[in-house]
């Protein structure tokens, strides 16, 4: 059993290592969920010597205002052949066997991360001692508590303190070791007023009564330590720690611990409860109390390890693997990067995803719209049929027919069918180029690379053009070619006029209502059925010269200029955004801290 305490011990020193230390934080934590005993108290209230009586040695900075400004993870570890040194997390490979030096070591390493300043810092320091005189236990020594900022330390410092502090407490794993003075009324006790506040049924919290020696002559702290004053799921603890002449004098803490004996066993207040009293009592009940605590919560940590790779893992897919050095696997990648692209542009315009279809809207809506609202009815008036052919004869009559008064007509109607035709090219673009757009956004790998996803819409926008310019030049050609060439079948099946006595009419005015009438019609009809022609064919030019081509060589220009690059200039391409490649790194970490947890859990066989 005692190694499932060793075993939260390596998992916190891993937290600590990865830069898990809990609180607000936009990766999931571990230590949040990891067992501890959270040391509670206000300054003054004892808890530096409650803690050095339960180690057995002096090594906690002392003096006067907040001493203790960052959280000190101090763990605990019994030894069996007689070994007793200390070692921290920072300085992995040095062993402290002077405590003076680690009490030194602790208050440089908290100036280093919090300067001379007085400022806190949710940054633990990680402690472990090695002793025989010491029972396998991990206590967090949290600043104490206090009311007032001293000389040097901002005004938000006591609440800055009460924060960390809290942050601690309302973990639902966390053991409470409220720290009060017994010359105090406990209904003013900082620890205990803060744990009923997180704990209000008292489950999570040990009470711990100091000062029991200090008390005014003829009183007693009973009806605390008997839970009649303040009850607790727990049993109240009383300590009777080394004066402050004990310790100037460097009183021997095992001596310090012997008198404690000796005075509850004297004690005609608290003889009675003797053997429940005491620093080593306590060490010995907190430590079996945490081992029962965190073999209880062992499954849901591992649960909620096991999910929280599971996540880690999906997210670090999302993210992509660090970019390579080398010219050749960057070339690589920033191909790669670009097929990627080219599969989710190509899946809009096959209907993979949505987009495509709006070009299909073009050619089945748009473009028969716009062909209805050619002005014809205007162009084909009689006024202006009459005003075409009479310019078109010249001063001399037409003989059989106004030949020239039709190809003018025809070929000024015709001229009309350029703007749609136009506009489809147009919106068949706008189409293309939003799509490719919405295809860099879409494709996951390229959110890392804003400056290949610039160059990528770059040389797509370009290429796109000159697929517009192309169709634009074709379906205007395709206008071009029903105005340079006239179906003359069209008019030889139309019915001629005659003379009453049947021969063609020759010299007859033409100029009459009913033939300019006749006339418009004519050319309406062959202008209905050219626009019947160009409905479909502008379409297939659009298609032919803007989406086929995009489809097959959208990125050709762009892979040429790539291959001339050089290393710096693909180093420049993939200069990923630093908010991902900060994002990958603490995923990396973090995903290292639960799958190194998970291996310590597996390797203690703690269930059997």
């Amino acid at each position: 059993m005692e190694s499932l305490i060793g075993l939260v011990n390596r998992i916190q020193r891993a937290c600590t290592v990865l830069g898990d230390y809990g609180g607000d934080s936009a990766l999931p934590t571990l230590w949040e969920s990891l067992p501890s005993v959270v040391v509670v108290g206000g300054q003054s209230s004892g808890k530096s010597s409650v803690l050095e009586s339960i180690v057995g040695r002096d090594f906690l900075p002392r003096g006067s205002g907040i001493v203790t400004r960052r959280p000190l993870v101090l763990q605990l570890h019994k030894t069996d052949d007689g070994s007793d040194y200390a070692e921290f997390l920072h300085h992995p490979r040095r062993r402290f066997t002077d405590f003076a030096a680690v009490r030194k070591e602790i208050g440089d390493e908290t100036d280093r991360v919090t300067g001379r300043s007085k400022m806190i810092s949710p940054v633990p320091i990680q402690l472990s001692i090695y002793s025989p005189n010491v029972v396998n236990l991990t206590l967090i020594d949290l600043p104490g508590l206090t009311k007032v900022a001293v000389e040097g330390q901002p005004d938000s410092i006591v609440q800055d303190i009460e924060q960390m502090v809290r942050s601690y407490v309302e973990k639902p794993n966390s053991i409470i070791l409220a720290i009060s003075p017994a010359n105090q009324d406990i209904a003013t006790s900082d620890a205990i007023k803060l744990a009923r506040e997180v704990d209000p049924q008292g489950e999570r919290t040990w009470g711990v009564l100091t000062k029991l020696d200090l008390m005014d002559r003829g009183t007693n702290a009973l009806d605390v330590l008997e839970g009649r004053a303040y009850r607790l799921q727990h049993p109240w603890i009383g300590v009777v720690n080394r004066s402050q002449a004990d310790i100037n004098k460097n009183v021997d803490m095992i001596a310090a611990r012997r008198r404690e004996r000796e005075y509850f066993q004297s004690s005609q207040d608290y003889g009675h409860l003797a053997s429940k009293m005491g620093s080593e009592y306590l060490a010995k009940m907190l430590s079996r109390h945490l081992e029962a605590v965190i073999k209880s919560r062992i499954p849901s940590i591992l649960a909620l390890i096991n999910k929280t790779i599971d996540e880690l893992d999906s997210e670090m897919s999302q993210l992509g693997k660090p970019i390579a050095v080398d010219a050749g696997a960057q070339l690589y990648t920033i191909l790669e990067l670009c097929r990627a692209f080219d599969y989710v542009f190509k899946e809009h315009l096959d209907g993979g995803r949505p987009g495509g279809e709006r070009i299909y809207g073009v050619f089945d809506n748009q473009l028969p719209a716009a062909l209805k609202k050619l002005p014809f009815d205007k162009h084909l008036s009689m006024q202006n049929v009459r005003k075409v052919v009479t310019e078109a004869d010249g001063y001399q009559p037409h003989l059989i027919a106004p030949e020239q008064g039709y190809r003018r007509l025809i070929e000024s109607s015709i001229a009309y069918f350029k703007g749609p035709a136009e506009a489809v090219v147009d919106a068949v673009h706008f189409i293309l180029r939003d799509l490719v757009r919405r295809s860099i956004s879409e494709t996951q790998e390229l959110k890392r690379f804003p400056t290949l996803q610039a160059e990528l819409a770059a040389a797509a926008t370009k290429a796109l053009e000159g697929y517009r310019e192309e169709s634009r030049k074709t379906a205007t050609k395709l206008v071009e070619m029903e105005a340079s060439y006239l179906t003359v079948d069209f008019f030889r099946k139309l019915p001629q006029e005659v003379e009453k006595g049947g021969s063609a009419a020759a010299s007859m005015d033409r100029y009459t209502d009913a033939h300019l009438r006749r006339i418009g019609s004519n050319v309406s009809s062959y202008v209905g059925m050219v626009m019947d022609i160009l409905r479909n064919s502008i379409p297939k030019a659009a298609v032919h010269c803007q989406v086929r081509e995009a489809k097959r060589s959208l990125l050709d220009t762009f892979y040429t200029q790539i291959g001339k690059k050089e290393g710096k200039q693909l180093t420049v391409l993939l200069d990923e955004d630093p908010a991902t490649m900060e994002r990958r790194l603490a995923c990396a970490k973090r995903l290292e801290l639960y799958k190194n947890a998970r291996d310590e859990i597996d390797s203690v066989a703690w269930a059997k």
